[in-house]
């Protein structure tokens, strides 16, 4: 009897998520390919795995003694790659792994350098995921590592099929247009909901993101007013320098754009917290371990080759509050 990994990953997606729909989603499939994936299953099992009950997918006896042997299986799998990279004694073998923009954009190129100048037979695959998504996609199998961002005011989900490591947390200032912003001399830390008054440009509230800012605003007792929805960081900060709004920043995110933006710092602790979501069993991987260090190298400040960007944005930015 043969059991696919994927399909196996499919029948534990739908015992968290309980329909063919919310299924497909998450693993990134259409419904028709979920369904397929169980109609296989059940043809080699030769019995039913999956009954509908109303809306939702219900398992069968069956259908759950085989996701709970589903779940360890998996869990084998990935523990015995990792047991023949450690008995190689090198680090070596093929990752997949899963970016943000702008991780991307500001930390994957220096990351990757530094693994393969130390680990030259690691061969990293990237893949640009939906940063909401990266821990569900380390669960489903789609890659094996994931970089991804955690917020105190909108964690995200967890059911301890995967692990975070935190790489580096960032505390939130405002950028505001340079013509816009309090003098040098005269600036000090903003209150949320004093800067409520202004335009905000924002990710949806559907969004961690949108949800961690808005929950951190009404905590100081402001409503931000969102007049431009935007996801993506650069064009949001490109959008707070042409004078349209004031908008979340990090350190990170000024690295990927600063001109025309003064970086105003804020009276409350708003935190994001930069992350790497890897399954359990991964974990155990000499070039997971490896890849992780490239990267925390170039995420933790003062360290790694961005430090000399992170020195000329710094001066850049320094220059451009003068001008206020």
């Amino acid at each position: 009897m043969e059991l696919p990994g994927v399909q196996l990953r499919t029948l534990l997606e739908l015992t968290r998520s309980r329909t063919m729909t919310a299924a497909a989603v998450a693993l990134g499939y259409t419904p028709g390919a979920v369904s397929q994936h169980v109609a296989a299953l059940e043809r080699a099992t030769g019995t039913e795995l999956v009954r509908r009950a109303g809306r939702r997918m219900e398992l069968t006896d069956a259908g759950q003694t085989l996701a709970e042997h589903a779940e360890r299986i998996l869990g084998a799998q990935a523990e015995a790659v990792a047991a023949l990279e450690r008995s190689r004694g090198m680090v070596g073998g093929r990752l997949r792994l899963g970016v943000f923009g702008t991780a991307a954009a500001m930390l994957l190129p220096p990351a990757l350098r530094r693994l393969t100048a130390q680990h030259p037979a690691v061969r990293v695959v990237g893949r640009e995921v939906d940063v909401d998504q990266a821990y569900a996609e380390v669960r489903a199998g789609r890659v094996d590592v994931a970089l991804g961002l955690d917020y105190p005011d909108a964690p995200l989900d967890r059911d301890g099929a995967v692990e975070l490591v935190r790489l580096r947390s960032e505390r939130f200032s405002l950028a505001m247009p340079v013509g816009r912003a309090p003098r040098e001399r005269e600036r000090v830390p903003l209150s949320l909901a004093g800067a409520a008054r202004h335009d905000w440009i924002l990710p949806p509230a559907d969004s961690y993101y949108g949800r961690a800012i808005r929950t951190a605003c009404r905590r100081a007792g402001g409503e931000p007013r969102v007049v431009h929805e935007m996801t993506d960081t650069a064009t949001s900060l490109a959008m707070v320098g042409a004078g349209l709004g004031v908008a979340p920043l990090t350190a990170l995110m000024l690295r990927l754009r600063s001109e025309g933006i003064v970086a105003v710092p804020l009276r409350e602790t708003v935190e994001r917290h930069i992350v790497v979501a890897v399954g359990a069993a991964a974990r155990g991987r000499p070039s997971v371990t490896a890849l992780i260090a490239a990267l925390r190298a170039e995420a933790v400040p003062g360290t790694g080759a961005g430090n000399v960007t992170r020195r000329s944005q710094t001066d850049r930015s320094a220059a451009l509050r003068s001008q206020a």
